[in-house]
């Protein structure tokens, strides 16, 4: 068995004038070694899937397991500790901290972690270059192009070395071309020890996925992989 994430008849409520279903029983497997696409319109819940995978979120009832270990969401604490090293969250917009420099933002992740400063700035650095953006460093998020930004989220995301890449919506603000670039650079991150789980709009991308998953009234369908 290669599951990696297990969820078992999971769903998610909001309430707000009238309750919400959004998630319905949902049960699926995720492989290690596969790149994941959620595809549906907005409101479909494929954001509200994601928050749950990351455990930023909790279900209203059913279950998470990752690597056979089911998750309780009260335990908080733990699930943070499970997050920041297992698990790496790529957003839409670059949640990038204004005040600190490209490898700052890079290195916050790894010393969340309780790594020393000098080994966060080591593999902070060596990420940079992985992304192509070594003479960028001491840039503030200001100065960064869109796509300079994603690539920074990418890194960031990466310096923990997660098995779990969790990516919502992350070329769905840039151009074409510099899409293309940011989703090249996402999918050479899979290997036989991690998924990626990406949210899209876009066909194109969502094709070149080894699963696409489309989310259909709030559930589920395997379209390929």
């Amino acid at each position: 068995m290669n599951n990696i994430i297990e969820i078992s008849n999971l769903n998610k409520s909001f309430n707000s004038f009238k309750k919400v279903k959004v998630l319905k029983k949902i049960s699926y497997k995720f492989k290690k070694g596969k790149i994941y696409s959620l595809m549906g319109p907005s409101g479909s819940g494929k954001s509200t899937l994601l928050n749950l995978l990351s455990l930023i979120d909790r279900p209203t009832s059913g279950t998470v397991i990752i690597e056979k270990k089911q998750i309780n969401f009260d335990e908080t604490n733990k699930n943070d500790i499970i997050r920041a090293n297992k698990i790496g969250i790529i957003y839409q917009q670059d949640n990038l901290l204004s005040d600190f420099t490209a490898l700052e933002n890079i290195c916050m992740a790894s010393l969340a972690t309780g790594n020393s400063k000098e080994l966060s700035k080591i593999k902070a650095q060596n990420l940079l270059k992985k992304v192509g953006l070594s003479n960028r460093s001491e840039h503030y998020p200001s100065q960064l192009s869109g796509g300079e930004k994603q690539r920074i989220s990418i890194a960031r995301a990466l310096i923990n070395n997660p098995q779990i890449i969790l990516a919502d919506e992350p070329t769905g603000s840039l151009d074409l071309d510099t899409a293309k670039g940011i989703f090249d650079i996402l999918k050479k991150q899979v290997n036989s020890n991690r998924i990626i789980i990406f949210a899209t709009h876009n066909r194109f991308f969502a094709n070149k996925s080894d699963c696409l998953l489309e989310m259909i009234d709030g559930n589920i369908k395997t379209i390929n992989g």
